[in-house]
């Protein structure tokens, strides 16, 4: 049987519940339901360092922070590893081509893709003074060059006045074929017309929304402006000292004080996820199109979640489900893993390293010792198997530097610069509304995380344990001397 294509589709920025098969009330997405019912999602899927750098260093090596070394978030430190996902696939016979968003050093890292259409979204250090390798993205980046070529040389995404990591949110200023979404769709269906048909091929659609700016096409805002939106979710643990310090300000770490503002990101934030479904739908009809449908399988993913104001906090790298917990599913044409259980859950603890074994599973290849993740395949034909029990998190992030251990029923937070503790019974409590770390029923359980935590700590460089005990406020840079290969 000859190998199976794959179209990996990767979202940047998506919370796991923020999808019509996960349930959520408001946010609609008619396409990406539809791939998720013929296949199997994973439901207690993780993005274990939640910022873009490092989640991606996951996904790409397969390797667990501690070992490819990006625990934080921090700009032009090179990429160098042996093993790359997309390397490994093109050693297998692929044809393997990436479109959209890579988020590397250099930007034009290929990481073993044969070819790169690129668009990062917007940099803050590629777009401005000198950086290494002399890179710019306005040079480098071919969606910037495209719209440069289409529009004039003064074009440019910062045109609406939104910022990259902000919460302010309003419609597209184009014509909606020339919005970055439509333009990875665009080369993503140009690859499949260039492509060698009789090559395997591996298409990575890396589309940047649904991240900041919240810049949908104005039919997607309609579509959100007149519904009644559900809250975000408030733990009673929070307070409002951060909210009350920085609400005003676009581009904190807080999500804004004024009700309608969050409204306003929430809006925006829907729109730009449902215009993203509709042009996954638009790939969808050309590969089904061009008869490859069936001889092709579909991963979907995203590199983490988005606050969107749940416990007053926007963006990302806090160890909370808005931030952390990611959408996961594979499907499967007709013609390929015939033994798929589509429509099925699958409750066993995932995560981005997890991506690169399991294409290699899939393709045939063997996997390189240097990778930590494990194959999710043999959870398609099993999901009710269990593979991983708990899995350790983290990320520096300056006063909100944090550890976590989740499991299928709960999480545990060390919060490494104060010392500081939670526990949340996600079973009973998906929203880690109640922080129950001083019940006394739950504490041989958290001293059992604890312990995990610990365990997945011994040896770091930091300090944060002597195999004992955690110690907090430790420094706790966001790159490990593991990064920085020659």
């Amino acid at each position: 049987m000859s190998k199976p294509n794959v179209v990996f589709i990767m979202t940047d920025q998506l919370r796991a519940d923020c999808l019509g098969y996960a349930g959520h009330p408001d946010v609609k997405t008619p396409y990406l339901d539809t791939l998720a019912a013929r296949g199997v999602v994973f439901d207690h899927a993780y993005s274990a360092c939640p910022s873009c750098i490092a989640a991606r260093a996951a996904l790409h090596t397969g390797m667990e922070q501690s070992h490819h070394g990006r625990v934080g978030y921090e700009d032009n430190i090179p990429w160098n590893y042996e093993h790359t996902m997309a390397g490994e696939l093109s050693k297998a016979g692929y044809y393997t081509q990436c479109v959209g968003k890579m988020h590397v050093h250099p930007l034009r890292n290929y990481l073993g893709f044969h070819n790169v259409e690129l668009h990062d979204g917007y940099l803050h250090c590629a777009r401005y003074g000198s950086v290494p390798y002399r890179e710019s993205q306005f040079i480098a980046d071919d969606y910037f060059h495209w719209l440069k070529q289409e529009l004039g040389t003064n074009a440019d995404v910062t045109d609406t006045g939104l910022d990259c990591n902000g919460w302010v949110a309003r419609p597209w200023m184009h014509d909606e074929k020339y919005h970055p979404t439509n333009w990875v769709t665009d080369r993503s269906l140009d690859f499949l017309r260039r492509r060698d048909p009789r090559k395997p091929f591996f298409l990575m659609a890396s589309y940047l929304r649904p991240h900041p700016p919240f810049d949908a096409p104005q039919y997607y805002f309609d579509l959100y402006s007149s519904r009644k939106l559900r809250a975000p979710f408030v733990g009673s643990w929070e307070t409002d000292e951060y909210l009350k310090a920085n609400g005003r300000i676009f581009d904190s770490k807080t999500g804004p004080s004024d009700p309608e503002l969050i409204r306003q990101a929430q809006i925006g934030y829907y729109a730009c996820i449902t215009h993203l479904d509709h042009q996954i739908g638009r790939l969808i009809m050309a590969l089904i199109e061009q008869e490859v449908y069936d001889n092709t399988v579909f991963i979907f993913t995203a590199d983490h979640g988005e606050e969107l104001c749940d416990h007053h906090m926007f963006r990302k790298s806090r160890p909370y489900e808005g931030s952390c917990h990611i959408p996961l599913f594979i499907t499967a044409g007709k013609n390929v893993l015939p033994d798929i259980k589509s429509g099925s859950s699958c409750h066993s603890i995932a995560e981005l390293r997890d991506i690169m074994p399991t294409l290699l599973d899939i393709a045939g290849a063997e996997i390189p010792s240097s990778v930590d993740g494990e194959s999710l395949l043999p959870l398609t034909e099993h999901p009710d198997l269990t593979q991983r029990t708990w899995l350790h998190g983290e990320h520096s992030y300056g006063e909100f530097s944090n550890h976590w251990i989740v499991t299928e029923k709960d999480k545990y937070i060390w919060h490494s610069q104060s010392g500081r503790e939670q526990y949340f019974d996600l079973a009973s409590d998906p929203h880690e509304l109640n922080d129950l770390i001083s019940g006394q029923e739950h504490q041989d359980r958290i001293a059992e995380l604890r312990s995990c935590l610990i365990e997945s700590l011994k040896g770091r460089p930091e300090g944060f344990t002597d195999d004992v005990r955690l110690i907090p406020g430790r420094p706790y840079p966001p790159t490990l001397p593991s990064a920085v290969l020659p």
